[in-house]
């Protein structure tokens, strides 16, 4: 099983209505979808990193709006959607409906005219859907990794988890630092060459995921 990272440009006449608005003369520059419903209406949750007013012209585009509900957050806004239909381009639909791969959210739509999204699949069927995505749109694989289940999104093991936890409370990384390796070697009752492979190997695994979801 395989974890792809793909980046989609599609041209003007496939793009998604909603893409359309941003790529154009928006304040919004980014918009992402993280929930949606495969009933016969649209039920979706998206994220825009604008405010109510920027998030509510946006969507104007949608000629399929039935109702929608705005929640404001700190960074953007959540938009809570229905629509009598998705308003993607049939040969799009037509093209994800056929393929054997699962989409992971967010599907992140942005101000440059590319979407970006994850499928996981079999190699095989991964490879399918590439082949024929690539006749719709100009398709880039950004990563691939092999697809693991997790109970956290983290890579995070316990020991490195207790050893970050650990240097945050002895003030490893206060600025300036505070506390040093062998402080968090002492809380653990290890090495310090122990707790100093612990903490590079939970700061790799941090700043990778952070890689991967930016």
């Amino acid at each position: 099983m395989k974890r792809i990272r793909f980046s989609a440009a599609y041209p003007e006449r496939l793009r998604h209505p909603l893409h359309e608005a941003i790529a154009a003369d928006s304040p919004i520059r980014r918009a992402e979808l993280l929930m949606w419903s495969p009933t016969a209406d649209a039920t979706t949750l998206l994220w825009f990193d604008g405010d109510r007013d920027a998030t509510a012209s946006a969507l104007d585009a949608l000629d399929s709006l039935v109702a929608s509900s705005l929640v404001s957050d700190a960074d953007g806004t959540y938009a809570f959607l229905r629509q009598d239909a998705y308003e993607f381009p049939a040969a799009l639909l037509d093209t994800v409906a056929a393929s054997r791969v699962i989409f992971l959210p967010p599907v992140v739509f942005r101000e440059s005219g590319d979407v970006r999204f994850e499928a996981v699949g079999a190699t095989a069927a991964l490879s399918e859907f590439h082949d024929d995505l690539a006749t719709l749109a100009d398709l880039t694989i950004e990563w691939v990794h092999e697809f693991e289940r997790r109970r956290e999104p983290s890579r995070l093991t316990d020991r490195q988890r207790a050893a970050l936890e650990t240097a945050v409370s002895t003030g490893y990384y206060e600025v300036p630092r505070d506390g040093t390796v062998a402080d968090v070697a002492a809380a653990l009752g290890c090495a310090t060459s122990t707790a100093g492979e612990l903490l590079r190997k939970a700061e790799a695994a941090v700043v990778e995921r952070a890689v991967e979801s930016a």
